[in-house]
């Protein structure tokens, strides 16, 4: 480890006191309430909002039309859920109301003045996932001009923790202040993450689909676009870049925390499956993949969110990476300002350089084929979810030599011009010793080959069947990372079960900051049943899309028992919750009562904020629900590879 400006001091893990007050405020609802609004300043943020909603409405299906709506949206959502958190907010409201009236007159009359614009930039894309309009911000260079054939290096920023940043307080950040960060001749993409989440989950794709929106509006350099963060917004960079590497021009992460256990000094261990599901987002598990990419960690001295860093380095060590530290002496929960300028020499040299798309070597850990790709390497298929799996990939003479563990399938693809064999001829991939002789490359010098393990034996080809694959590999919050509708039925399945749903509808407003979509089972389409992850509340009596597939799911509905496997259930005090491919379009989940899994108490702390519940669980309804889960889960697991039911862990 690289240690700078200062040495190292013993670590005061300020977290604990934050934990203890957590522990003692397991209610305190995030977000807070807000303040109170006089009717006067209601009356005139409704009558705004009713007049941006009327433009917005007289624009039709522009192409810049998220880039108003989110000022509208902003307001409304503060005035309908409580979120004015200080008395200066409903200025602030007024404000964007204004901004958003201005942008509307201009589209009506042809123009879109903040395109070009350079300095401090707020825009808006809709999420594949809810629809809703999502914010971020922007700081576009002097040097910008949109005329200018040059691509553009990007620098993503995560912010910290800020259980009051509603999307009115956001807007109103990013419309006054550049933030830590502004590289020279770069545009550095502020995200919002969907509020409070250190950009997992749904706020992990926000990231995403900021990304492909800036790249719509910008000329990005796909090789030079940085990761950065810190506090909350450190813990995102650390897991963005440990399960992304490949993406990357650098990683800077700065203070946060880098997985759940160590920082949270657990000392009783939650349930065995909630352990597994530790290796979705514990970026500790995916250390090997920083050799990908460049790292530059910043801590101060005298913080205890060091732990995060110091931590990685440990793992970072035994994959043979010394990691460079950059730490502010002397300093707490900050960045010291030499330090800064430490980071900033170092990240503007590497971006300088850029990333590699197709080095000689590629090494990829991952746990879930959730995260199954490093540069040109793609793992199709695991052995076993949540056991570690490794590729080791290395172009060699006129081929490629492989080692793996852990997997049943591979891809490789060389994207145009990337082949690193002859175009003549069949170039040879040996994996695990075995040599294949393939398909060279295209004319462009794309190539792309893929293999799977059977009988034990690698092959060139494909799985095919039902199967874990990457988007449906589990566990049931994975459905959430894309479109899903969820789909109510009639009353009857239970009071446990309408709380359940009520609270998945609520609790996705509240901290993923978009409006679910909603259907009864009678109005759901073939076309929904094609575009989104369909999400059924209640059984099969109750909810008649459910009752269509009951018979193909793998949880079952007998008489007045709820069957899994061999082990069966009263269905009076029991019910399940479970995600598997839809038997009405297997390339989709269905989920089955359950909106994502991690709950109140969980809304503390951000290394809480993880999959709570594996696959399938069975709930107890003798039990109340609280601020950990639904009710006491009695049994759950995972599927197997090919979905079946597999024993569940031992406790």
């Amino acid at each position: 480890m690289l240690d700078i400006l200062g040495g190292t001091m013993p670590m005061k893990l300020f977290c604990l006191p934050l934990l203890a007050a957590a522990l003692l405020a397991q209610d305190r609802p995030i977000p807070p309430p807000g303040v109170p609004v006089t009717e006067a300043d209601q009356k005139e943020l409704r009558a705004g909002i009713e007049r941006l909603s009327g433009l917005i409405a007289g624009l039709g299906n522009h192409a810049l039309l998220p880039d108003v709506i989110i000022f509208r949206d902003a307001v409304r959502y503060a005035l309908e859920n409580n979120e004015f958190f200080r008395p200066d907010e409903p200025a602030k409201a007024r404000a964007l109301l204004a901004e958003g009236v201005n942008r509307a007159e201009a589209l009506r009359h042809g123009e879109a003045p903040w395109t070009r614009a350079t300095g401090l930039v707020v825009r808006g894309y809709v999420s594949k996932i809810d629809g809703s309009v999502q914010p971020y911000g922007l700081v576009v260079p002097p040097s910008y001009d949109p005329r200018l054939p040059r691509p553009w290096r990007l620098d993503a920023w995560f912010h910290g923790r800020a259980e009051q940043l509603s999307e009115v307080n956001f807007l109103s950040e990013r419309m006054s202040r550049p933030g830590e960060f502004t590289p020279r001749h770069t545009i550095v993409l502020h995200l919002y993450g969907r509020y409070c989440n250190a950009n997992k989950f749904a706020g992990e794709i926000d990231l995403f689909e900021a990304l492909a929106a800036v790249k719509q509006h910008y000329f990005i350099d796909e090789n030079r676009i940085v990761m950065r963060g810190f506090s909350m917004g450190g813990a995102a960079a650390w897991h963005i870049g440990a399960h992304h590497a490949g993406l990357w021009a650098a990683v800077a992460p700065g203070a946060g925390f880098s997985e759940s256990r160590e920082f949270l000094r657990l000392k009783e261990m939650p349930p065995v499956w909630e352990q597994k599901l530790w290796r979705m987002y514990d970026a500790t598990d995916y250390a090997a993949n920083f050799v990908n990419v460049p790292l530059v960690a910043y801590s101060g001295e005298i913080d205890g969110q060091k732990q995060a860093a110091d931590l990685m380095a440990k793992y970072l060590d035994k994959e043979g990476i010394s990691m460079t530290h950059i730490i502010g002496p002397q300093t707490g929960h900050r960045y010291h300002p030499e330090a800064r300028e430490e980071v900033n020499r170092r990240i503007d040299a590497i971006a300088a350089q850029g990333r590699e798309a197709y080095p000689r070597r590629v090494r990829l850990v991952t746990y879930t084929l959730r995260y199954n790709r490093m540069k040109w390497v793609t793992i199709d298929g695991l052995a076993q979810h949540w056991e570690k799996a490794t590729v080791d990939a290395a172009i060699a003479g006129a081929g490629v030599t492989v080692q793996t563990s852990g997997i049943t399938g591979l891809t490789l693809d060389f994207g145009p011009g990337g082949a690193p064999v002859e175009l003549v001829g069949r170039p040879s991939v040996t994996i695990d010793g075995k040599r294949l002789d393939v398909t060279g490359p295209a004319s462009d010098r794309s190539w792309k080959v893929s293999f799977v393990k059977e009988g034990g034996q690698w092959k060139a080809g494909a799985a095919t069947g039902l199967r874990k694959q990457h988007g449906l590999q589990g566990p049931i919050d994975d459905a959430f990372l894309d479109s899903f509708l969820i789909v109510t039925g009639a009353a009857g399945s239970g009071e446990r079960i309408e709380a359940e749903q009520a609270r998945a509808i609520r609790e996705w407003r509240r901290q993923f900051r978009g409006q679910p979509r909603v259907k009864k089972d009678s109005e759901v389409t073939e076309a929904d049943l094609a575009a989104h992850h369909i999400v059924l509340w209640g059984t099969p009596a109750t909810n008649s899309l459910l009752g269509r597939i009951a018979d193909r799911l793998p949880v079952k509905w007998a008489g007045d028992q709820v069957r899994v496997g061999a082990a069966a259930y009263p269905a009076a005090t029991h019910y399940p919750a479970f995600v598997y491919p839809n038997p009405l379009n297997p390339a989709r989940y269905v989920v089955v009562n359950s909106g994502f899994t991690f709950r109140e108490f969980d809304y503390l702390n951000n290394a809480r904020q993880i999959a709570k519940l594996p696959d399938w669980a069975v709930i107890d309804t003798t039990t109340p629900a609280d601020g950990k889960y639904p009710g006491k889960v009695v049994a759950a697991g995972f599927f197997d590879e090919r979905w079946g039911l597999a024993p569940p862990p031992r406790p």
